[in-house]
């Protein structure tokens, strides 16, 4: 009787063959026949339960490929057997006597055999020691039993089973899966199985490293996953990537194809992951899965990458969001970029009146953004204005926010107004604004406290405005340079430059040595103030110093910011007024000289020039280099002042032109005490003037001039 014949009739026969029949297998540990088993079978009882029909055919399988069914074939049944009753201790104990090592052998050559096989074999090729489907009996045995391990939480035992399937098929097919294995084989089936089952049993056992190499593993080693079991795999490696809290050491590079890029982290690989996932869903290769943009958007966002995040949010499908959020996202994504243009103009798309006009995180982001532009004081004014429409439904730090919003959009249109009437009532309303946010944030909110100490010292309350930048520096516990430099300058402002000293010492120390630059130069124009000038020179030397060596580290490929240019220029301009003060004309041309290296064209620089001319009697030079400032700038100060100043002292019958500069100088600096004296001296010479006017500017001034700080406050 042929095998194959054998196989049909235990197929047809009504007993079958069960549990017994396989058990007796273990005594002989020899393959059994056909013959043999359609004895055994016939002599069991029908009533006695029997395997799944899935078993049978898998048994008739192996016996119609090889004849019969050995030890270890028979254990992989009677386990499989057991595990689908539930058993799974029982299960693992017949798992357990399954050797491993012996058929390791046979089932490399046979799947050697499957390699090297043409799609159609002549019938003198020899047949492999093993057939497919007793491969995949032994594998699935060795999955079931780590699926048994398993749920009995014995994690480690179960990886370490599952991990032999791989290890046995990797070893056998380095270059991977042959493609003659076809798609719907049971080997197929089980391999995958396993390789989607592996990284979770290490993960289970607490063994992250493990997990991160099998996941590797099952992307990188050609296992001819579908898609689908492709996606969730990456998925998951991504989000273990991610959130596990394990640092992976970075993939090898023996794995990776020529120049291709390698992560060098968690954050850069599970990034890479999704970016190609979500190219995938993108050109509709797999199903839209939300899950996988809001991975990305995590991982992009703490890499701080928010332009490719922008990307990523514009190159998604349409429908998919909705146009509001795309808007709002996309908003918040240019900003944290820098551009803070675009983001703008993406946030009045949002609010205009066809879209979300009362969209609440829109109008608030909307408010800041201008509130960051004095130029833009005005729409940030209406913003805010609607943002508090509906502040009923929201909590009072988040209504207190929007209230310093406002404030301050308030104190930068004060700053412009042209009427002094409108510039008052900006003043006062930016209070009650700032006033409000504090309280409502009860003195939390570092932004309301710092411009409410600010709008006081502008507006030369300077007790207030003490109060309130002492409370700003518990607030921040000392870590805000700002709030150090106004404290310095109010205090300046009350004559304690002693006391002013003490803070700029002390936020020196707190500092790091790139941020006290505006610490310095504040601390040099105190001493300058206490008519210290060698100490001031002193200080100054450092400041330059400081910049030296931070231009020197920056690299030669990388640019000097500007604010340290600016900041660099300033300090040659003060050396050279001190040395102008001390008569050291060469000294301060040679620092005029320093600064024309920066910036050649440079109103303050001329200034400074007409100064120096001026500290030596050549006045009509003065003159000129004041004229000269301000052709570069119009609206400087100093030099209109200066001018006007200069014009007083040559008998100047243009007394037009003088009164046009002071009030020019008062219009953009109303804190000018400088203008206001000299406004009042043009008054009382002036024969159309009254001395009730010379009398208001002098009050002015000795008001102001009591009150100046030896920096602007803002």
């Amino acid at each position: 009787m042929s095998n194959r014949k054998s196989a049909k009739e235990v197929k047809r026969g009504s007993g079958s063959w069960n549990c017994q029949s396989i058990m007796q297998c273990f005594s002989s540990r020899e393959q059994m026949k056909v013959e043999d088993m359609l004895k055994l079978s016939d002599s069991q009882d029908d009533v006695q339960p029997r395997p799944d029909t899935v078993n049978i055919e898998e048994a008739e399988s192996s016996l119609r490929e090889s004849g019969g069914l050995n030890f270890e074939e028979a254990r992989a049944l009677l386990g499989k057997y057991e595990y689908q009753k539930g058993n799974v201790e029982a299960a693992i104990r017949v798992f357990e006597g399954i050797d491993v090592t012996s058929v390791t052998p046979r089932i490399k050559l046979t799947l050697d055999r499957i390699r090297d096989r043409p799609k159609r074999r002549s019938q003198g090729d020899a047949n492999p020691p093993m057939s497919v489907h007793a491969v995949n009996l032994l594998f699935e045995a060795m999955l079931l039993k780590a699926k048994s391990l398993q749920s009995l939480g014995r994690f480690r035992e179960a990886a370490q089973s599952c991990k032999v399937i791989l290890d046995i098929v990797e070893s056998s097919l380095p270059d991977g899966l042959p493609e003659n294995l076809s798609v719907d084989c049971k080997l197929q089936e089980t391999l995958i199985r396993a390789v989607e089952l592996l990284p979770e049993l290490w993960k289970l056992a607490d063994c992250p490293h493990d997990a991160i190499l099998c996941f590797r593993r099952a992307l990188l080693y050609r296992w001819n996953l579908d898609s689908e079991t492709a996606t969730r795999i990456q998925r998951e490696f991504a989000v273990y990537l991610l959130y596990s809290g394990v640092e992976a050491t970075p993939p090898s590079l023996r794995s990776q194809k020529d120049n291709s890029y390698v992560p060098k982290n968690n954050l850069e690989e599970a990034t890479l992951l999704l970016m190609l996932l979500f190219r995938k869903v993108t050109r509709r290769e797999i199903e839209w899965d939300p899950s996988i943009v809001e991975h990305l958007s995590f991982a992009l966002s703490v890499s701080n990458e928010p332009q490719a995040l922008a990307w990523v949010i514009e190159a998604l499908p349409p429908g998919i969001i909705e146009r509001k959020e795309i808007f709002h996202t996309l908003a918040l994504c240019y900003h944290a970029h820098g551009d803070s243009f675009a983001a703008l103009n993406l946030l009045k798309k949002l609010l205009h009146h066809s879209e979300e006009p009362k969209h609440s995180s829109g109008l608030v982001m909307a408010s800041k953004l201008c509130s960051e532009n004095p130029s833009l004081a005005e729409e940030g004014i209406a913003y805010a204005r609607r943002a508090l429409v509906d502040k009923e439904d929201r909590c009072d730090h988040t209504v207190g926010r929007i209230h310093s919003l406002l404030g301050v959009s308030l104190s930068d249109s004060a700053e412009s107004a042209l009427a002094d009437s409108e510039r008052v009532i900006r003043q006062l309303e930016a209070i009650q604004e700032l006033e409000s946010a504090v309280n409502l944030t009860n003195l939390s909110d570092s932004t309301a406290v710092y411009h409410l100490s600010l709008q006081y010292a502008l507006q030369r309350k300077l007790n207030p405005a003490l109060y309130y930048s002492k409370q700003l520096l518990k607030l921040d516990g000392g870590t805000n340079i700002k709030g150090w430099l106004l404290l310095a300058r109010i205090l300046s402002g009350q004559k304690c430059f002693v006391d002013a000293e003490t803070v700029v010492d002390a936020a020196l120390e707190q500092s790091g040595k790139w941020d006290q630059g505006d610490l310095l130069r504040t601390k040099a124009k105190l001493q300058v103030a206490q008519g210290y000038l060698r100490k001031a020179i002193e200080t100054y030397m450092q400041l330059l110093a400081v910049l030296h060596v931070k231009r020197k580290s920056s690299g030669s490929g990388k640019s000097f910011e500007n604010c340290d240019r600016q900041l660099e220029l300033q300090t040659w301009h003060d050396l050279a007024c001190i040395y102008i003060s001390l008569s050291r004309w060469k000294d301060a041309e040679i620092c005029l000289s320093k600064a024309k290296t920066i910036s050649p064209d440079c109103a303050s620089r001329w200034h400074t020039i007409g100064s120096l001319h001026e500290a030596k009697g050549l006045f009509n030079e003065a003159l000129d280099a004041y004229n000269t400032a301000l052709n570069i700038d119009p609206c400087h100060v100093p030099s209109l002042v200066s001018s006007a100043m200069i014009l007083r002292r040559l008998n100047s019958k243009c007394n037009s032109v003088i009164k046009s500069y002071l009030m020019n100088a008062l219009q953009l600096d109303r804190t000018n005490h400088v203008a206001w004296y000299n406004l009042g001296l043009f008054y009382k010479t002036d024969n159309g003037s009254s001395f009730f006017d010379a009398a208001e500017c002098f009050e002015a001034a000795a008001f102001l001039e009591e009150t100046a700080p030896v920096e602007p406050f803002r």
